[in-house]
């Protein structure tokens, strides 16, 4: 939540005890809290499931997370729905089956939760050196502060490797540092959490 929110989405927080500690903390950035079970009826349509663009389902229950996620989507067809899942085999099921978003809470930190929801495509990231790294894949937005820069202004300076382009349907893989980027091109790119996550915020 607190990602989201310095990225400037809009946010809003079910939460069914209102005496966990990271409700004070949401409610200081001014997030709207809901208490509420969000199994229950009502309940997500009090957080304007139906005009949502993305749920996150974090609680650390596995089977509960599915539940909400399969009642948003009944409300919302055409919500994205990241789903925390502890069972790495339980969370690519998912991906194939229904479409979600399903992270390894095990392996994932904040940042790339945030990533997700804003609409990249991210992958569970892998340990090298005590190091998170992952892929995502993200599309030029027209206004994005690196249309018509290059691969190496965005690598220099977010910090990420960019591994490839894709440009008029057409794809380079490992492009050079001179390469163009522009407007409505696919970049797949990888680093740690808190650069993809600022990737994401600035193409936003």
């Amino acid at each position: 939540a607190q990602k989201l929110n310095e990225m400037g989405e809009s946010v809003a927080v079910l939460e069914v005890n209102l005496g966990a500690h990271t409700i004070s903390a949401a409610r200081d950035m001014g997030i709207p809290i809901i208490q509420a079970d969000a199994r229950q009826p009502g309940s997500l349509e009090s957080a304007n499931i139906k005009d949502a663009r993305t749920i996150i389902l974090a609680s650390q229950n596995d089977a509960m997370n599915l539940q909400i996620a399969l009642r948003a989507r009944s409300l919302n067809p055409k919500i994205q729905v990241v789903i925390r899942i502890f069972d790495e085999d339980f969370a690519h099921a998912l991906q194939e089956q229904f479409g979600f978003i399903a992270l390894s809470a095990t392996e994932m930190a904040a940042p790339v939760f945030a990533a997700a929801a804003a609409g990249a495509d991210v992958t569970n990231p892998i340990s090298i050196e005590g190091q998170l790294l992952g892929l995502a894949r993200i599309t030029i937005n027209p206004n994005s502060p690196f249309a018509n820069k290059t691969v190496g202004f965005v690598e220099d300076n977010y910090h990420l490797n960019i591994v490839l382009v894709r440009h008029d349907h057409e794809s380079e893989m490992h492009p050079t540092d001179s390469t163009p980027i522009h407007a409505g091109d696919a970049l797949v790119m990888l680093g740690g959490p808190t650069q993809l996550s600022r990737m994401v915020h600035d193409n936003e």
